[in-house]
């Protein structure tokens, strides 16, 4: 087996402990997500289109360049593969991608669509983020309206990255939330956290607010 072969095998072991870990926490329903980690500067290894999360195995697991193209032809990549693909791009630090559809992104996507942003402040798990040092910041999280042409979704987070605007994470309408870091547990620790603040938001909302 060659180096490339073992690399990616070795990336696809942790994604799909990562899939059974955050399936297990109910935020992959169906055969929804999809995860992807670097291999090397033009290479990313991702999820194959279809398969359930919460069962991968490395040969669910598959090589794409930074221009889309599959190492081999005879698979097929996350129909989501561009929006990764532009995160390694727009941010070459990034080690690792992970996009959820958890019941509380879900339903932050579509009470926050209206603001195009969920903005938090005051909470000390802010500090999960990297970057973020204190519960007096604010944490913009940009939601862009759900397509099914990815060129659009690409598009808006682009002009979000063309302003010059601070991006660690984002929701997409009735669908999920998309995350990263420099690496995989570096990715999940900003899943989690940003689970836990959208699950708080949803309970102040539900309560009426702060008094």
């Amino acid at each position: 087996m060659s180096s490339s072969s073992n690399h990616l095998r070795a990336c696809g072991i942790e994604i799909a402990r990562t899939g059974a870990e955050l399936a297990a926490r109910g935020w992959t329903p169906a055969t929804s997500s999809n995860f992807s980690m670097r291999m090397d500067a033009d290479t990313i290894a991702i999820t194959q289109s279809g398969r359930d999360k919460g069962a991968l195995t490395p040969d669910d697991v598959m090589a794409v360049t930074l221009d889309g193209t599959p190492r081999d032809p005879a698979l097929k990549p996350s129909a989501e593969a561009a929006l990764h693909l532009q995160v390694y791009r727009r941010q070459p630090a990034t080690g690792a991608v992970l996009h959820t559809h958890s019941h509380n992104q879900t339903v932050a996507s579509r009470l926050f669509a209206a603001q195009s942003v969920l903005a938090l402040r005051g909470w000390e798990l802010q500090k999960a983020i990297t970057g973020y040092t204190t519960h007096a910041s604010q944490l913009d999280v940009p939601v862009f309206p759900n397509s099914q042409d990815m060129h659009d979704i690409k598009a808006r987070v682009d002009a979000w990255l063309d302003a010059g605007k601070p991006l660690h994470a984002y929701l997409i309408e009735g669908h999920g939330l998309y995350t990263w870091g420099r690496s995989m547990p570096e990715a999940r620790r900003h899943l989690e956290a940003l689970e836990f603040l959208l699950a708080c938001e949803l309970d102040l909302k539900r309560l009426g607010g702060i008094p």
